[in-house]
């Protein structure tokens, strides 16, 4: 069994912020590869179900982000668990947007979901660490990362988390290499097919469109966020 934990602040209030990047990249997780219903477990919401050929726990802490530990800590102990099956999706300030890094232990910097779980289950788990960057000023910090992301942010934010949640499977199996360089290399395919794609032309003067017929719908729209806010379930 391994643990993945999505670190975040539970109410659709503080779904969005940059804050909660982990659980986004838990719920995108979870939305591809067909893990069942959230239900209460651990101080949090879980999922079970597979990843490749191994079994995996998604967590994402009710606790608020200082007190994750508590919740973390409560699985661990559970499934008696090693800290190296022990996967922490978080925010970033060190990190470019878009960027990820992945590590085995170190240092918190700060974070304190991070400081929470060091206390509570020891400090040699997993760390999936995603790219907000940084305000350029550190009594700026507070409110950057508890603000929502852009609605320009979406170009990166979405490609990023179906990436994660596309190489999952090799988190799940300890291929850590592999996953980050699987990411890399979409986030730069991605960059660069941006890079490529025609300006828009300027909008025609078009012949009046026929009378919609009564029972007919307009087209649907996803709109920034429109992936992830499937991905979260509002």
């Amino acid at each position: 069994m391994k643990l993945f934990v999505g670190l975040g602040n539970p109410g659709t209030q503080y779904a969005l912020n940059r804050h909660n990047v982990g659980f986004m990249a838990a719920d995108a997780i979870a939305a591809s590869h067909d893990f069942p219903t959230w239900r209460k477990r651990f101080s949090g919401l879980a999922a079970e179900g597979k990843l490749g050929r191994e079994s995996v726990l998604l967590l994402k802490p009710q606790t608020y982000m200082n007190e994750s530990g508590r919740s973390v800590g409560q699985a661990v102990r559970f499934y008696k668990l090693d800290l190296a099956d022990v996967v922490v999706f978080h925010d970033e300030l060190d990190l470019a947007p878009g960027k990820v890094r992945v590590k085995t232990g170190g240092g918190t910097a700060g974070h304190n979901g991070l400081k929470s779980l060091t206390a509570h289950i020891g400090n040699d788990y997993v760390r999936v660490r995603i790219g907000i960057g940084h305000p350029g000023n550190k009594a700026l910090v507070h409110d950057h990362v508890l603000q929502n992301f852009a609605k320009a942010d979406h170009a990166w934010l979405e490609p990023l988390l179906g990436a994660i949640a596309d190489a999952a499977p090799d988190l799940a199996e300890g291929a850590n290499d592999k996953f980050q360089t699987f990411v890399a290399h979409a986030m730069q395919t991605e960059a660069e097919a941006g890079e490529t794609r025609p300006e828009p032309a300027a909008p025609k003067r078009e012949a009046k469109a026929p009378a919609k017929k009564k029972d007919e719908e307009p087209p649907a729209t996803e709109g920034p966020f429109g992936k992830l806010r499937r991905w979260l379930g509002s």
